[in-house]
């Protein structure tokens, strides 16, 4: 799961699934996002993609979520870092368990 702006969805998600993540079954490039507000707050060394360093930003973002095989999750995490137009791209790993 990610945030991201709009602008950037179609290219962290090409990236995504070019590194093995979005499969379920017989299906590719399956995820699910959502808008909302994400917020920051950038310190004196940083140098935001959006917004000023040293001014809280409120930035329109997408929640993005999608399966990553835990055997593709560096390559998949590694490939959305280098996708993504944030110096510190914000995203969860979630482990799913069997019931």
């Amino acid at each position: 799961m990610w945030f991201v702006p709009a602008e950037a969805l179609d290219a962290t998600r090409d990236a995504v699934f070019e590194a093995g993540a979005g499969r379920i079954g017989e299906y590719e490039r399956c995820s699910w996002y959502t808008a909302g507000t994400g917020t920051f707050l950038g310190g004196d060394e940083t140098d935001p993609a959006v917004g000023e360093r040293g001014r809280e930003e409120h930035v329109p973002e997408l929640r993005v979520e999608t399966l990553v095989p835990a055997d593709r999750l560096d390559e998949v995490v590694e490939a959305l870092r280098v996708a993504h137009p944030y110096e510190e791209p914000a995203y969860d790993v979630y482990t799913l368990e069997d019931a």
